[in-house]
C-alpha cells in the first residue's frame, strides 16, 4: 500500500516519539542504578532553609510543618512575605508556638528590586541567614522526614555546586488539577532525568529545592542578576553550572499540594511554563514536537484511514508511553495518582501539543493573577 507524504511525516514522528518514551525508561533505570548517596552522620553542616511565601497554598501549614520535623542536626528556617498582613503570617506565628525550640525567623520583604517577587523577597531575607550552606525551596513544598539528610549528602562530593530534587503534585479532585499531577509525574520528571542521562548531567535547578553554599553564590555575582527573570530556578542552576560545578539530583521526591484548577485555570498555567522552558531552552524545547509519540501516533491512524500498519503503531506508542508513565511516575516518584488517572493520559498529551503550538504564539505570561511579557527569559509588566 502507497503510504502519502504526510502520513510519512506522522508515522516518522510518532516513532521519534516511542523512541523518547524509551530514552525516558533508559534514564530513569540509569539514574536508579547510580542514586542513593550515601547519608553520612559525619557530614551534615548546618543549613539556612529560606523559604519565601505569597499568600497561602492548599495545605500550607502541614507543608510548612514537615520542615520542623527533620531528622537533623541543625538548621533554621527563614520565612519571607511582602508584609506582614500576608495571610501566611497567622501559619507562620503557630508555628513558631508549636516548635519553640526550632530556629524559625519571619522576615518582611517590603522592597520591589524587580519583577520577580521570590528573588526580591530572597535578596532581603539573605543578611538573615546565619549559616554557610543555603537552601532554597517554594512555600507549597512538602517534604519528609530525612529531606535535609538526603538533599545535604551530596556536598560531600567533590565540585557539586547545586542539589535540587524531583516533585509530585497531589491532585486537587478537579480535573484540571489530576491533569496538572499527571504532567508532572509522567511528562515534566521524564525531561527532568532524560536529560540529564543525555546531557551528562542536569544544568538547571528545580523550584522544588535549591540547595547551594553561600560561597559558590558569591561566585556568580549573588541573587541581584536574577531579579528580572521568571525562571530563577533554572538561572540559578545553570549559572552555577557554567562555573564548571555539578548540579545532582538527589535522590529524594519531595510534595506540593495543587489548587482545585478548573480547566482553563490549567491550560493557562501550562502555557506560561512552556514560555517559561521555551525561553530558557530555545533549542531543547523545539525538540520537543519529537516527543508527543502518542498523540502523533493516533494522527497517523486518523491520516491513514485505520489502515492496519497504522493501527500497529498506536498500540507501540501507547504500550511504550504506558511503561514510561509507570517506570517515571510510579517507579521514582512512587506517585499512585498515575495508576488512577493512566485512562487520562491520551487526553493530557494532546492538550501538551496544543500548548506547545500555543506557547510560539506570543510572549504573554500570567503570574499569580497579573500578566507580563516575557522576553529572553526576562519579565516585563504588559501594557
Amino acid at each position: 500500500m502507497r503510504i502519502h507524504w504526510v502520513q510519512f511525516v506522522v508515522a516518522g514522528l510518532a516513532v521519534c516519539g516511542v523512541a523518547y518514551y524509551l530514552l525516558c525508561i533508559w534514564s530513569t533505570v540509569a539514574f536508579w542504578l547510580k542514586a542513593g548517596f550515601k547519608v553520612s552522620s559525619s557530614f551534615a553542616p548546618a543549613v539556612s532553609i529560606l523559604k519565601p511565601v505569597n499568600g497561602t497554598d492548599p495545605g500550607a501549614y502541614e507543608s510548612f510543618r514537615t520542615h520542623c520535623l527533620q531528622d537533623y542536626p541543625e538548621y533554621e528556617i527563614i520565612f519571607g512575605v511582602g508584609d506582614l498582613t500576608d495571610t501566611a503570617v497567622p501559619l507562620i506565628e503557630r508555628l513558631m508556638r508549636e516548635f519553640p525550640a526550632r530556629k524559625i525567623k519571619l522576615v518582611a520583604c517590603p522592597e520591589i528590586l524587580g519583577m520577580n517577587r521570590k528573588v526580591t523577597n530572597l535578596m532581603q531575607m539573605l543578611p538573615y541567614a546565619s549559616y554557610d550552606y543555603l537552601l532554597v525551596n517554594d512555600g507549597d513544598i512538602r517534604v519528609p522526614h530525612d529531606y535535609l539528610r538526603r538533599v545535604m549528602a551530596p556536598f560531600a562530593g567533590e565540585g557539586v555546586g547545586m542539589v535540587t530534587c524531583l516533585y509530585r503534585g497531589i491532585a486537587a479532585p478537579t480535573l484540571g488539577s489530576r491533569l496538572e499531577a499527571l504532567g508532572i509525574s509522567t511528562d515534566f520528571s521524564a525531561g527532568v532525568l532524560t536529560a540529564g542521562q543525555i546531557e551528562g548531567g542536569i544544568r538547571f535547578g528545580l523550584g522544588s529545592t535549591l540547595a547551594f553554599s553561600r560561597a559558590t553564590l558569591v561566585s556568580i555575582g549573588g541573587l541581584g542578576p536574577l531579579v528580572d527573570y521568571l525562571a530563577d530556578d533554572y538561572e540559578l542552576g545553570q549559572r552555577i553550572s557554567a562555573l564548571g560545578l555539578r548540579v545532582v539530583l538527589a535522590d529524594v521526591t519531595v510534595e506540593t499540594l495543587l489548587p482545585a484548577y478548573d480547566f482553563r485555570e490549567f491550560f493557562v498555567h501550562q502555557l506560561r511554563w512552556a514560555r517559561s522552558t521555551r525561553d530558557s531552552r530555545p533549542r531543547g524545547y523545539a525538540g520537543l514536537l519529537l516527543t508527543f509519540g502518542l498523540p502523533w501516533a493516533m494522527l497517523a491512524a486518523l491520516f491513514a484511514h485505520g489502515a492496519r500498519w497504522s493501527w500497529q503503531l498506536l498500540v507501540i506508542a501507547l504500550a511504550a508511553r504506558l511503561l514510561q508513565a509507570l517506570t517515571v511516575g510510579v517507579g521514582e516518584l512512587r506517585d499512585r495518582q498515575v495508576l488512577r488517572d493512566l485512562i487520562l493520559l491520551p487526553v493530557r498529551d494532546v492538550i501538551a501539543v496544543a500548548v506547545w503550538a500555543a506557547s510560539f504564539a506570543g510572549h504573554k505570561v500570567n503570574w499569580r493573577g497579573t500578566y507580563f511579557i516575557l522576553e529572553n527569559g526576562k519579565l516585563r509588566p504588559a501594557a
